[in-house]
C-alpha cells in the first residue's frame, strides 16, 4: 500500500557499513575530493605536459637524416629522451625490469631419482613488476624532495614580491601573477625610491626561461633594482646600471630580461619610463584613445654598453595603464590560438568604469575561460593602474 505524498527517506548514515565508510574516506583522501571528470581533466593536462617535455628533447636530438629514417628512428629518439631523465643506475634497472616483463616466466624440469619429474617455475614477470615498483618509489622520493625545495623557494620568492599594492597619491593599483611552475621568472613591484623623494618606481620584468633558473635571475634582478634605485640617479642611469649587471649573469645573452621600468611623480603626475624589450604597455586615455609606451631599447643582459631612450607621459584623471608579460597575451587555447593583445584591449575598454581590482579579476577570468584545459606554458603577470 502506498500513499501519494509519501517521500523516500535516504538511509541513515548510522546504518551504513563501517567498511564502506572507510573506503569512502580512503577514496576522498586519495582524490582530494575531486570528481571523476576533474581527475580525468587533471590527468589529461599532466600527460600532455609530460609528452611535450619528452617530445622537445626528442626533437632537439633529431637531424634531417633521422626524419628520413621513418617512425623507428623517431621511436628510438623518444625512448632515449625518456631514459636520459634517469640516472645510469636507474636506466639499467628499468631495462632489466622491461626485459623480465617481456620475456614472461621461465621454467625448467628436473627428474628425481624415483623417476618423477619436478617442474620449477621462475616468475620473471613478478620480479620485473617488483623492479618497476622500486624504480617508482625512488622517483617519487626524488620528487618529494624536489617539491619540498621548490615550496621553500616559492615562499622565499613570495617575500620578494609585494603582497598588496602600496598607497601612491593619485593612483589606484592592482596586480596579479600566476607562475607556470612552482616558482616564476616574472617580477613586479611598486615602491617609493627614497623616503625624502616623492618619486615612485614601477617595475614589471620577465626573465627568459621558466622555473628555478628564471627564479634565481629574478631574485638578482630584484636585488640590483632595490640597490640602484636607492641611489640619486636618473631612470636612464638606473636602467644602464642594471643592464651592465645583467650582462654579467646572462650567459652571453641567453638569459636576458625584458623589463618595463617607470618613475612616477605624484606632484606633476608625470610618468617617465623605459621599455627594455618588454611588451608595450597600453595607456587608455579617458577619451577612449589608446597609446603604446614603446621608448627604450634592447632587453637587459644582451649588450653591456647599450644606452636607453626614455619616454614621458602625463597621467590624467580616468586614464588606465596596463603592464603585462608575454605569458598573458601568448596564452593558448586548445586550438593553439593566442589570447592576444586585441582581446586584452577589449577587456580594458569594456571595464574602464570599474576599479583596477575588479577589472583585473575580469581579465584573469576571461583568460581562464579562453584557455580552458590547456596547460599554462609561461608565467602570467598583469599590473593595472588607474589615475584618480
Amino acid at each position: 500500500m502506498s500513499f501519494p505524498n509519501q517521500q523516500a527517506v535516504p538511509p541513515s548514515s548510522s546504518n551504513r557499513p563501517s567498511w564502506l565508510t572507510k573506503i569512502d574516506g580512503f577514496w576522498q583522501r586519495v582524490t582530494d575530493g575531486l570528481e571523476i571528470g576533474q581527475l580525468w581533466k587533471q590527468f589529461h593536462t599532466d600527460a600532455r605536459a609530460s609528452f611535450q617535455l619528452y617530445r622537445r628533447d626528442s626533437e632537439a636530438q633529431s637531424t634531417p637524416e633521422s626524419h628520413a629514417s621513418g617512425w623507428w628512428h623517431t621511436a628510438k629518439q623518444f625512448a632515449w629522451a625518456i631514459l636520459d631523465k634517469l640516472s645510469p643506475a636507474r636506466r639499467v634497472l628499468l631495462l632489466i625490469a622491461l626485459l623480465l616483463l617481456l620475456f614472461g616466466g621461465g621454467q625448467f624440469s628436473h627428474r628425481n631419482d624415483d623417476g618423477n619429474i619436478t617442474v620449477i617455475t621462475w616468475p620473471l614477470q613478478f620480479y620485473g613488476g617488483a623492479l618497476l615498483f622500486i624504480l617508482l618509489m625512488l622517483e617519487i622520493a626524488d620528487r618529494v624532495v624536489m617539491k619540498r625545495d621548490l615550496e621553500i623557494a616559492r615562499d622565499i620568492q613570495g617575500w620578494l614580491l609585494p603582497a598588496t599594492p602600496p598607497t601612491v597619491p593619485g593612483l589606484n593599483i592592482a596586480f596579479a601573477t600566476r607562475p607556470a611552475n612552482t616558482v616564476a621568472g616574472d617580477y613586479y613591484d611598486v615602491f617609493q625610491r627614497a623616503a625624502d623623494q616623492p618619486q615612485f618606481l614601477i617595475a614589471v620584468a620577465d626573465v627568459a626561461g621558466k622555473s628555478i633558473p628564471a627564479a634565481l635571475l629574478m631574485a638578482t634582478f630584484q636585488a640590483s633594482l632595490k640597490t640602484l634605485s636607492a641611489t640619486p640617479t636618473s631612470l636612464a642611469d638606473l636602467v644602464s646600471g642594471m643592464n651592465r649587471y645583467a650582462c654579467t649573469n646572462s650567459q652571453n645573452g641567453l638569459r636576458f630580461t625584458t623589463a618595463f621600468l617607470a618613475e612616477y611623480n605624484p606632484e606633476n603626475r608625470k610618468l617617465n619610463y623605459i621599455n627594455a624589450g618588454h611588451n608595450n604597455p597600453m595607456l587608455l586615455r579617458s577619451n577612449g584613445s589608446i597609446e603604446r609606451l614603446t621608448e627604450g631599447g634592447l632587453p637587459l643582459g644582451i649588450m653591456s654598453d647599450k644606452t636607453y631612450e626614455s619616454g614621458e607621459v602625463v597621467l590624467s584623471s580616468g586614464d588606465w595603464l596596463v603592464i603585462f608579460t608575454d605569458g598573458l597575451v601568448e596564452a593558448e587555447n586548445q586550438r593553439q590560438e593566442e589570447y592576444g593583445e586585441a582581446r586584452l584591449q577589449q577587456a580594458l575598454q569594456a571595464g574602464n568604469t570599474t576599479t583596477p581590482q575588479d577589472l583585473l579579476r575580469r581579465i584573469m577570468t576571461d583568460l581562464d575561460y579562453f584557455v580552458g584545459a590547456t596547460p599554462q606554458h609561461d608565467d602570467v603577470t598583469c599590473l593595472l593602474i588607474k589615475a584618480a
